[in-house]
């Protein structure tokens, strides 16, 4: 890891530095993050949560408009033009949630979700704010927002053009129902229709910077039998169960799994993977163990690696298994893909989001944690845009409410977190937007 490349700030810099870091009003922050928490936003139907924020946008004194999808779904992008001569910097961050309202059918996928970090509805104590997406990724909403806000309300004089841009479809989901919303169609959709910047700075969470991040790669592997009966005995001729011979492909695919991310590990990016579920039967028929049993799963893909490498590396996998065990009967498909994506870690915006983290943190910004969690940054860098990821130390700690374990509604925020990353995030656009283009690499 090369140490971060020194351009200081001029006394002039400085001082609108720390201007606009004087105008990061935390508590407008949380207001602005219980609002949008309440707006429910699942993929492929965030156009309510996306009309809103260009309402609020346009309120602050960027010029914003509503870009709709679908009858559902739509994106918004703002813009604050400088005096002409300089970069364009978007900060951007997806605005759908993963999960829907609770039914019996997604409470297969969730349990219970009785935790205040899996509700639709917002509730706010002391400086937390609960709700499904509160965190992740409402919570970078309304901090890239505040940003811009507090940036605009310092009267900073701009030579670049600030955008603001949050899509739908951000979330690693395919939603058939909803035109197939999901893996960063929206983002697509913006970049399109004029949100395409020369940097741009997305935030997630964990509290480094990131010049890269991984696709993704969705298989399905079915293991065949025959048709049965619960009433014969097991060694009635002619059937083969599924599910039983499932059980050991699930471990032997496990074992891949784990050995896959070892071997695809480079950069800044450790591909992990996991079992996401098993399919087969009818639960109203129960007295018949099913043909087929499946199993689907996603593995992250390193941006070195290209979607059709992992799928190589899969089928060497299945054709091994079956050469050990002959009596099992196998196929698969790739049903899903995206490339990972990555900007030189010289470039300016990476750099400058480096040096924002270290005058935060005053100390040099070294190594960061390998990363597998796949975000709409990807799609940036695959259509050209250097981009970085920057963000927050994440999980939240010491919630006044139960929460959910592990990932869960990706809703508990403690607003104190988020305010160190936005003025690492205001140092980068201080640093970029008050600069002639030269001056960038550009």
């Amino acid at each position: 890891m090369q140490p971060t490349v020194s351009v200081p700030f001029s006394a002039e810099q400085m001082m609108w530095y720390e201007q606009a870091c004087a105008r990061i009003d935390p508590k407008r922050l949380q207001n602005l993050l219980f609002e949008l928490t309440n707006i429910h936003s699942p993929t492929g139907a965030a156009g309510a949560a996306s009309q809103f924020m260009a309402r609020h946008l346009e309120s602050v004194g960027l010029s914003a408009r509503y870009q709709p999808m679908s009858a559902t779904s739509g994106n918004v992008l703002a813009e604050r033009r400088g005096s002409g001569g300089g970069a364009s910097v978007l900060l951007y961050a997806p605005i759908d949630t993963h999960l829907e309202e609770g039914d019996e059918a997604q409470e297969i996928l969730t349990g219970k979700a009785p935790e205040a970090d899996m509700q639709i509805t917002a509730r706010m104590i002391d400086d937390w704010v609960f709700g499904l997406g509160a965190s992740n990724p409402k919570g970078m909403v309304a901090t890239l927002t505040e940003v811009a806000t507090a940036l605009i309300e310092a009267e900073v004089p701009l030579v670049g053009d600030l955008l603001v841009g949050m899509a739908d479809g951000g979330m690693p989901v395919d939603i058939a129902g909803r035109d197939h919303a999901g893996m960063s169609n929206g983002v697509f959709h913006l970049l399109n229709r004029g949100g395409s910047p020369d940097f741009a700075v997305i935030m997630k969470p964990w509290n480094w910077v990131y010049h890269e991040e991984p696709g993704m790669a969705w298989f399905k592997l079915r293991v065949h039998g025959t048709l049965g009966y619960a009433g014969v005995p097991r060694d009635i001729p002619g059937f083969r169960s599924s599910v039983v011979p499932a059980a050991t492909v699930i471990q032997e695919l496990e074992r891949w799994i784990i050995d896959y991310a070892e071997r695809n590990t480079s950069g800044q990016i450790k591909p992990h993977g996991w079992i996401a579920g098993v399919r087969g039967g009818d639960v109203q028929r129960p007295a018949f163990p099913s043909a087929v049993t499946e199993i689907f799963f996603d593995v992250r893909v390193n941006p070195r690696t290209s979607p059709a490498e992992v799928k190589a590396q899969f089928a060497a996998f299945v054709r091994e298994l079956q050469a050990q065990r002959p009596e099992l009967d196998l196929d698969w498909e790739m049903y899903g893909s995206v490339a990972g994506g990555s900007t030189d870690p010289q470039n300016w915006i990476i750099q400058s989001c480096q040096r924002g983290w270290e005058h935060i943190e005053h100390r040099p910004h070294g190594q960061a944690d390998l990363l597998g969690g796949q975000t709409d940054g990807a799609a940036l860098r695959r259509l050209g845009i250097p981009t970085a990821r920057i963000g927050w130390p994440w999980p939240a700690q010491g919630a006044p409410l139960p929460v959910a374990e592990g990932l869960g509604g990706m809703g508990a925020t403690y607003v104190p977190d988020l305010i160190p990353c936005a003025k690492k995030i205001m140092y980068a656009l201080i640093d970029t937007l008050t600069r002639p283009r030269h001056e960038l690499g550009l």
